[in-house]
């Protein structure tokens, strides 16, 4: 019988045995250069290269230390994911009960937060490492369904030897990625797991759709605390002339006067009060105001254009740009979307047009629409360094792209044929 890359898992629940077989077969075959007897699923070869890459050893785990249960505590404290483990445990805890698997929560750097579930699963955990504070990124113990995640930024089935270190592949996992809904950062990712015979092809839906409640929840959380900062700031806006703004901590505005409605501006890392120039907004003063920030406008003239930008995207997980040589230097991580936006923009400096952003992002012309969205979006932060009609950087800003060592592990997350295509192309000069 011969397999697709697409059916191996769901033969699984068939055959468990002769599937981890054939996977096994599979790997090894990978592994030696020999001829495998079905490819891999695309996300499972993928990550395997990196491990090659990367040198991750495939025949021997390596186990970085735990966190102390003080570090562990900490890191919980300061995890937004602590608001949603309510919405996590009902979705999920109740069926791996049964079906005899654990959950495990990590935060943004692989380390196991949370741990719950079946106290015999829990117990063969513990013989893999799969413990409190353990790091379960990619780079560190090979592909599994926390790092890999991490890295794809989507969910991910790990089955059997589909896992690159062999000590693993008497294992099952489906992993999906919290992401923060407002700015699109990695918070960590929640992870179903059990032996081989718990192996089911419908748990990485569940586990995405559970994940994708948390995040729903969160953006609820949000939407109140901008509602309650809002109710502190009309009052002290209503006293004001010229333009000012109210906004959380992490720029998001609540509320506006004397000029038109911004969703949010760009704050210093470490906002103080005192001068600024933000990005989008220009000459500011700014200081606390409750929950949030009071931005006003100054008087001093806003800089346009003559900066140097450096847009990083040499980590697997994370992505910067910032902007340096201005009035004041600052910086951004980037959500997935945007990091590809800008390198496809540094790419191209002549420019793109929708339809070629659309051509490069999603291989079809005509979905210039949610590039324009997301271009949008973009230009409420860089909108000083950007012209449009076709899209691109400002002729005077100088652009410096940070990529990886080796192109093939260039945003491992992005399906965008553009994207993928030039992760074997010479690196942007």
């Amino acid at each position: 019988m011969a397999l697709s890359p697409m059916d191996v898992t769901q033969f699984a629940t068939v055959d468990t045995t002769r599937a981890a077989r054939v996977l096994n077969e599979v790997r090894s075959a990978r592994l030696s250069g020999g001829r495998a007897p079905v490819a891999p699923r695309p996300v499972i070869e993928e990550s395997w290269g990196r491990m090659l890459r990367s040198g991750v050893d495939p025949e021997h785990d390596f186990r970085a230390g735990l966190l102390s249960p003080e570090e562990v505590r900490r890191r919980r404290d300061a995890s937004p994911l602590r608001h949603v483990l309510p919405v996590l445990r009902e979705g999920l805890l109740s069926v791996a009960d049964v079906a005899q698997h654990i959950m495990v929560v990590a935060d943004d750097e692989g380390r196991v937060l949370w741990r719950e579930g079946s106290a015999r699963v829990l117990r063969r955990a513990d013989g893999l490492g799969f413990e409190l504070g353990a790091d379960w990124r990619e780079e560190v113990v090979g592909t599994n369904g926390v790092g890999t995640p991490a890295v794809t930024r989507r969910p991910v089935q790990v089955f059997a030897a589909e896992h690159f270190v062999r000590s693993q592949a008497t294992w099952t996992c489906a992993g999906a990625p919290i992401t923060d809904p407002r700015s699109g950062r990695l918070l960590g990712v929640v992870d179903v797991s059990g032996p081989l015979e718990t192996m089911h092809p419908a748990t990485l839906a569940w586990v995405d759709s559970v994940a994708k409640l948390a995040e729903a929840r969160l953006r609820e959380r949000h939407v109140r605390s901008l509602e309650r900062l809002r109710t502190v700031a009309a009052p002290v806006l209503a006293r004001l002339d010229g333009r000012a703004l109210v906004t959380d901590r992490d720029g998001w505005t609540a509320a506006v006067t004397g000029m038109p409605p911004l969703d949010r501006v760009v704050l210093p890392k470490s906002p103080a009060s005192g001068p600024r120039w933000l990005p989008g907004f220009g000459a500011a003063t700014v200081e606390p105001l409750g929950e949030g920030w009071l931005v006003r406008a100054a008087r001093e003239p806003v800089p346009q254009g003559g900066a140097r930008m450096a847009l990083d995207l040499g980590h697997p997980r994370r992505w910067w740009v910032r902007v340096l040589g201005g009035a004041e230097d600052w910086e951004r991580e980037l959500s997935p979307r945007h990091a590809e936006l800008l390198y496809l923009l540094a790419v191209h400096r002549s420019g793109r047009s929708a339809a070629g952003l659309a051509e490069d992002m999603f291989g079809d012309p005509a979905r210039t629409v949610t590039v324009r969205a997301e271009m949008s979006r973009v230009r409420k932060y860089l909108g000083a360094y950007l012209e449009h009609r076709p899209y691109r950087f400002c002729d005077d800003v100088e652009i410096e792209v940070a990529l990886p060592p080796d192109p093939r592990d260039l945003l491992p997350h992005s399906t965008a044929p553009a994207v993928a295509e030039r992760r074997g192309a010479v690196p942007v000069p």
